[in-house]
């Protein structure tokens, strides 16, 4: 059974990728709170999940190894819906979860407690929940203690965002210092090689006191020249030793979606194929909402593609102008699946797609493609969405890198 999605929805979605996490390098940001709200109720499992438009993302976990699910198998799809908190006290009983996977199988599953994750701006992303295989009574007051616990995951995500905006800011200013030590280089030059034009031409009238000044004006130039070289000397060398810890290339932004889709497509058995088209790694381009863009295409993809489907993803740079370095990051994501009429294109592109079942049941929420036009929009970029019933679809964005 799925629950209704929330009234904020999409508004939902967006918050939750603008945070522009990577969900499978949270871990080692957020094992310790799972750790620590499973040992203050003395429960088995306890998780830490961030839910989007098709996945729960389980980002941090204690007593089992999960990384995601569909949503609509979820728990926590209606924690979220949730201002306060949600108690099942045996998930057997209740007709929404019994016939599930975790609690007809191990690690039969019977308890839950979940407490909705809540940005500062009151919007739900996910849930902070406790699990175990026996009926727990968790009291009042270890229950303030597991908000506690939810608040300060809150706070780690954001402050992870914020970090991310002002390592992207410093890159900014480090471009800008670097366009300026390069823009008046040139007019240094242009005065230091005037000054030695006039001292030539000086020298042949014997003016010594103008010959000093002009002396004087070109080693000025020279100097500053100097100051100029050094500093752009010493941010290449920085830029040269220093990780990309906030860019990829085409291979490992490949790496990266192999790392987090292929599970999803194993499991409904569809071939996934992620190939960069070219070898080289020259151009690196931002992570910034990259894995939220393709991600929600790939994740739709495998949706309503039938088992035995194929999907294949290609990446690759392009260079638009060769006059003006003007590379475009090129994204295609093409299925076998059951495709879409016209009509449902240009909803998906004006925002007012509405929700339809995968072909194997799965449940979507009709923003993830809108959402995917959203942030290539706001990115400058482009989406072009080709498709006829019955014969897959294909998907291109393009990105400016």
């Amino acid at each position: 059974m799925d629950a209704p999605q929330p009234d904020n929805e999409f508004e939902r979605l967006i918050e939750l990728s603008e945070l522009d996490l990577d969900y499978s390098n949270l871990e080692d940001h957020l094992e310790d709170l799972t750790t620590l709200a499973a040992r203050i109720v003395g429960s088995k499992v306890s998780l830490v999940n961030l839910i989007d438009n098709y996945t729960q993302w389980s980002v941090a976990d204690y007593g089992i190894d999960l990384q995601q699910m569909p949503r609509e198998d979820s728990v926590c799809q209606y924690t979220i819906l949730e201002d306060n908190d949600l108690e099942v006290k045996d998930l057997s009983q209740d007709h929404r979860f019994k016939a599930k996977k975790y609690v007809k199988n191990d690690p039969t599953l019977k308890y839950y407690y979940g407490i909705p994750l809540k940005t500062s701006n009151g919007t739900n992303i996910g849930a902070l929940c406790v699990m175990d295989p026996e009926e727990k009574n968790i009291s009042p007051e270890d229950k303030e203690l597991l908000h506690l616990i939810a608040k300060q995951v809150v706070r780690r995500l954001e402050a992870l965002k914020s970090i991310n905006d002002l390592q992207n800011r410093v890159e900014e200013l480090s471009q800008t210092h670097r366009k300026v030590s390069h823009d008046i280089r040139n007019p240094i030059s242009g005065i230091i090689g005037i000054a030695q034009l006039m001292k030539d031409d000086i020298k042949n009238e014997q003016l010594n006191e103008v010959l000093e000044y002009v002396e004087m004006i070109e080693q000025g130039g020279k100097t500053l020249l100097e100051l100029v070289e050094e500093i752009m000397d010493r941010e290449d060398t920085q830029e040269k030793e220093k990780p990309d810890a906030k860019k990829f290339s085409c291979s490992s932004f490949c790496q990266k979606l192999n790392e987090l889709y292929q599970p999803q497509a194993k499991s409904k058995g569809v071939e996934l194929n992620i190939r960069p088209l070219e070898e080289s790694d020259d151009v690196l381009f931002s992570k910034s909402k990259l894995l939220q863009i393709v991600g929600n295409l790939i994740t739709n993809s495998i949706k309503f593609t039938e088992e035995g489907g194929e999907i294949e993803v290609e990446i690759n740079v392009t260079e638009t102008n060769k006059e003006i370095k003007n590379n475009k990051l090129r994204i295609k994501v093409e299925d076998t699946g059951v495709g879409m009429e016209q009509e449902k294109i240009e909803e998906i592109l004006d925002g007012s797609a509405k929700s339809e079942s995968g072909t194997g049941g799965e449940k979507g929420y009709g923003f993830g493609l809108s959402l995917v036009h959203y942030l290539v929009s706001k990115a400058d970029g482009k989406m072009e969405i080709e498709s006829e019933l019955g014969e897959g679809t294909s998907f291109i964005v393009q990105l400016p890198v």
